[in-house]
């Protein structure tokens, strides 16, 4: 699947990063930081962004908050050529078509994620995503999160979503591979990609076949994690099973306490951001959280380094 980008017509294919929302000591949004943020991720490699996705905190950011957000993001896709994809979406199929209306004409796609809470049947998440892509001026990314949604999704319902017109692909994070996933992402409906969305599981999904990933593990190792799915998408099996076993194990630090407590601990901590705050009910990382993240991230450096190709 392709979707629209500031250098034409792009694949939706390999490292996206949905960035987190640096905040200054006094609580402000943090755009100069989010800004060199922005371009040392692409600089990396990536091939997109994630304006507004959940690690980005957006539903604690006012309108004029999120509108900064994406005009950083969208300045920095404009520079690098790259994707620009913006978090959309709730657990109301009228609101959600109606902030798809308003979305900022920069972007190149909307991640929208499947309904939350109120668990509709499987049919009624078919039709939400019907009339959300009817009203989008972009191509939708579908975020199937269900451990978060507590909607859970079957293989039959996953292909008829992905049939719909305007549906170009998922980010799929299941919370366990399952036969589900298999059918899913071997043999996805024509047109629609699926894309990693689980950091800890995204590397079995680019083995399996997937053609990239939106990871949050991007905001703190973007070039390792754009180096995975190259190797995949090259066939370069042994560079890639070098490089997974300590980026599996820098993501399960990441995500070790509520994200994106820990990534920002880490961030602050290399001098990137100036500070680790968060947005109640999030808290900051412990301290011990971000030494253990760090320790990863030293393991990970130390194995991309040894899996260079010659």
């Amino acid at each position: 699947m392709y979707v629209r980008s500031h250098a034409g017509i792009m694949p939706l294919t390999g490292l996206h990063v949905p960035l987190i929302t640096p905040f200054t000591a006094d609580d402000r949004v943090d755009t100069v930081a989010l800004d060199r943020l922005a371009h040392s991720v692409l600089d990396a490699g990536a091939t997109g962004l994630v304006a507004l996705g959940t690690t980005g905190e957006p539903v604690t950011l006012d309108v004029d908050e999120r509108r900064r957000v994406v005009d950083v993001c969208a300045a920095a896709c404009v520079a690098f050529g790259a994707t620009l994809t913006v978090g959309v979406g709730s657990n109301s199929t009228a609101g959600t078509a109606q902030a798809l209306r308003d979305l900022d004409p920069r972007a190149s796609a909307a991640l929208v994620v499947v309904p939350y809470f109120t668990r509709p049947s499987e049919a009624g998440v078919v039709e939400h995503f019907r009339r959300v892509a009817a009203a989008s001026p972009v191509p939708v990314v579908v975020y199937d999160v269900a451990p978060r949604t507590a909607r859970p999704l079957g293989p039959d319902a996953l292909r008829a979503i992905g049939r719909i017109d305007g549906v170009s692909g998922f980010k799929y994070a299941p919370g366990a591979l399952s036969e589900a996933t298999m059918r899913l992402v071997v043999d996805p409906p024509a047109g629609c990609v699926v894309l990693g969305g689980d950091d800890v599981l995204a590397p079995a999904l680019l083995a399996m076949g997937s053609p990239g990933v939106i990871a949050a593990s991007g905001n703190v190792a973007p070039a390792l994690f754009a180096e995975l799915v190259d190797a995949w998408r090259r066939g370069a099996v042994a560079q890639a099973r070098t490089l997974t076993p300590p980026l599996v194990q820098l993501a399960a630090a990441l995500f070790a306490e509520p994200s994106p407590a820990v990534f920002k601990g880490v961030l602050a901590a290399l001098g990137v951001i100036a500070s680790p705050a968060v947005r109640l009910p999030l808290l900051p990382a412990s301290r011990q959280a971000v030494d253990v993240a760090l320790g990863a991230l030293a393991a990970a450096d130390g194995a991309g380094m040894a899996a260079e190709p010659a």
